[in-house]
């Protein structure tokens, strides 16, 4: 049973040059018709995927907060009426925001909506970077507008990305020092994935795009961390580092391998075992009969125990034994035993007496070690 929820909310005051997620310009969309068609898929699916309680709730995009104060009032009353039901008494209930798009009354109707995190995407706080990656707001901005957010928040997260077009190492640590003078809790630290059909994939094939090298780029990863754990932001998941008690639940369910909700064009949900995705243009979101999904996954259970290795993996405390076998009724060795001593000997991975998890020296190699486990469980073995 689901008890997590995201909604998504996929419009842009600004496309920036590297993101590929489901996302429109704002201007003349029709935004209004959007909240009625997330209203009515929230009511629907609820129906037919009843929960008993909701432990987490995260509002994306898109940038949420580009919606005027007028629609983030109706966000807020449809989520109070349809969610916050269900909340469980430690509900975590995040929105993201861009630094130059929350005015103080949207501050407090999310407050008074019964938001309790906030995650800012910052990026760099170097400001020729900023313009380069297409961001539109600056570096003053991410101060006011974090600092306004702390009068009404204890819990703020803000994303930091490294390997970005002509970024240097100074400027990484020039970004971490003015980050940790910020009343935040949180901090996610991505690295920049050149995804197809975004404008910098485009530059990257004509050669204009001037990134920094690969050994350049695990420097900046292992400043991240080494920074951040020193100042007390622990790093619990291989881009993900907080106080303690201030990790991200949310994204732990995802990397857990647990049930949730995905309500709007273009979001996901796992729900009884099976992946769906719904609709993503918005105009056929708007006008789908019934629940919204495009397509429907039926996961073989070789496919879950796949999932629950690499997305496990991401956290540094790993994939636990015990919740495998529970899970899954076989044990962790007798199906994947054969990668995990691969992957031991090559010090990607170590044992615990309860958990599989990466090397600090795996750490930069993840993808590796997570690949390792497509295709190679050995259930014949497992069920004899």
């Amino acid at each position: 049973m689901a008890k997590a929820v995201y909604l998504h909310i996929p419009f842009c005051e600004h496309i920036c040059y590297y993101c590929d997620f489901n996302k429109v310009f704002l201007k003349n969309q029709p935004v209004d018709e959007y909240l009625d068609a997330l209203e009515r898929e929230m009511k629907l699916t609820l129906e037919a995927f009843p929960t008993e309680q909701i432990e987490t709730i995260f509002i994306g995009g898109g940038t949420p907060t580009a919606l005027n104060e007028v629609q983030m009032a109706r966000l807020m009353d449809m989520v109070r009426q349809h969610l916050l039901p269900f909340a469980s008494e430690d509900l975590e209930y995040s929105v993201e925001a861009n630094p130059n798009f929350v005015s103080t009354e949207k501050l407090d109707t999310m407050k008074a909506g019964g938001v309790n995190r906030l995650s800012f995407g910052v990026q760099t706080f170097d400001d020729g970077g900023l313009e380069r990656i297409g961001r539109t707001h600056r570096a003053d901005d991410v101060f006011e507008t974090v600092n306004e957010a702390a009068k009404r928040f204890d819990n703020i997260s803000i994303d930091l990305m490294f390997g970005l077009p002509e970024q240097t190492l100074e400027q990484i640590e020039r970004d971490l020092e003015l980050a940790l003078q910020l009343p935040i809790q949180h901090v996610s630290s991505y690295s920049l994935i050149l995804e197809p059909h975004t404008v910098f994939a485009i530059q990257d094939r004509k050669g204009k795009l001037r990134l920094p090298g690969e050994d350049v780029e695990v420097e900046m990863y292992l400043k991240v961390m080494e920074t951040l754990e020193r100042h007390g932001l622990k790093q619990y998941e291989i881009s993900n580092y907080g106080l303690p008690g201030r990790e991200s639940r949310h994204n732990q369910v995802y990397w857990r391998n647990e049930e949730y909700y995905g309500f709007g064009a273009g979001a996901h949900s796992y729900l009884n075992g099976t992946r769906r995705a719904n609709i993503a243009p918005i105009p056929h979101y708007i006008k789908a009969e019934g629940i919204p999904v495009k397509r429907v996954t039926e996961l073989e259970e070789v496919e879950k125990m796949e999932e629950e290795l690499f997305l496990g993996l991401r956290m540094r405390s790993g994939v636990s034994l015990q919740t495998f076998k529970q899970k899954y009724g076989v044990s962790l060795d007798d199906v994947f035993g054969h990668v995990i001593d691969e992957l031991v000997k090559k010090s990607l991975i170590e044992r615990t007496d309860t958990h599989i998890r990466l090397t600090a020296s795996g750490l930069p190699l993840a993808n590796e070690a997570f690949a390792a486990f497509i295709g190679e469980a050995k259930l014949e073995h497992a069920e004899s």
